[in-house]
């Protein structure tokens, strides 16, 4: 059992992009199927799956995406910003940006997951999960 969920979710999307693998497996759990279900909207993976026959609470597998001419992962850099040791929150005014609006900052809200965009139009701040671009 892992300490950090998240981490070892994005540490499993760093890794087969690393490797230039298609489909990376991940034990499942509802947070980790929240944050699934935004990378695909904001386009950072190709498609996913959720398979409830494998393991106590299923697992996702999740197909990688490339650039076509290049093969350059369309996931460029990942960060952790806040986890168990430190955690990290902002109000609506303090959200943070990456990219100067081009990436995307998921964020922990009363409301569910969502991006810092989606927390800005919905006037709610939490906990900063992690950057992405």
């Amino acid at each position: 059992m892992t300490t950090d969920p998240i981490s070892d979710y994005l540490t499993r999307i760093r890794n087969g992009q690393n490797a230039h693998h298609r489909i990376v497996e991940i034990p499942a759990s509802n947070l980790k199927k929240s944050i699934t279900e935004i990378l695909y909207k904001q386009g950072y993976i190709l498609k996913y799956k959720f398979d409830d026959s494998k393991g106590p609470q299923g697992t996702i597998m999740i197909a990688l995406k490339y650039h076509p001419e290049t093969k350059l992962p369309a996931i460029r850099n990942m960060r952790r910003m806040s986890r168990p040791g430190l955690r990290s929150y902002a109000g609506t005014k303090e959200l943070p940006r990456t990219l100067n609006g081009l990436g995307t900052v998921v964020i922990s809200t009363p409301k569910g997951l969502m991006t810092e965009k989606e927390a800005r139009a919905n006037n709610v701040g939490g906990e900063v999960l992690f950057s992405i671009s």
